[in-house]
């Protein structure tokens, strides 16, 4: 019987910790960011790249609606060009935060994706909110 496990070898630890850091460059979970936003609100912007209707409906509190088809230069003038942006969709079978990220990467934004998306959000228990976005940007 092939051991499916080690059908592929694993990479040698020296790799496999260059991966593994380099993950952490570009994403955080769901528990960093509550974390984050109970102590520090104004250490990044949290957008919701979900269509307006899911917004609506439940967002992270403290979450910007932008969808990611409208992530645009003009969509993002009004957050300091400093801003470092954090990504998120519906969750892990959901791929609108990567698509999000590209496109504030390729304008030059600084982005993390916060893994988990609003399925990992949930299974943490942590709350949610509904209705219109807040009148200032979560940053």
């Amino acid at each position: 019987m092939v051991n499916k496990v080690l059908q592929t070898l694993p990479a040698a630890t020296s790799d496999a910790e260059r991966f593994f850091r380099s993950n952490l460059s570009y994403e955080t979970d769901c528990s960093d960011v509550w974390e984050t936003l109970r102590s520090e609100r104004d250490s990044f912007v949290l957008l919701d790249v979900r269509g307006q209707n899911s917004y609506l409906t439940a967002h992270v509190p403290g979450a910007v609606s932008l969808p990611h088809w409208d992530i645009s230069p003009e969509a993002l003038d009004r957050f300091p060009t400093d801003a470092v942006f954090v990504v998120y969709c519906a969750g892990p079978h959901c791929n609108g935060a990567d698509k999000g990220a590209v496109k504030l990467a390729a304008m030059g934004r600084t982005v993390k994706k916060m893994i988990g998306g609003m399925t990992g959000w949930a299974a943490e228990g942590f709350a949610t909110a509904d209705g219109p976005e807040p009148r200032e940007p979560a940053r």
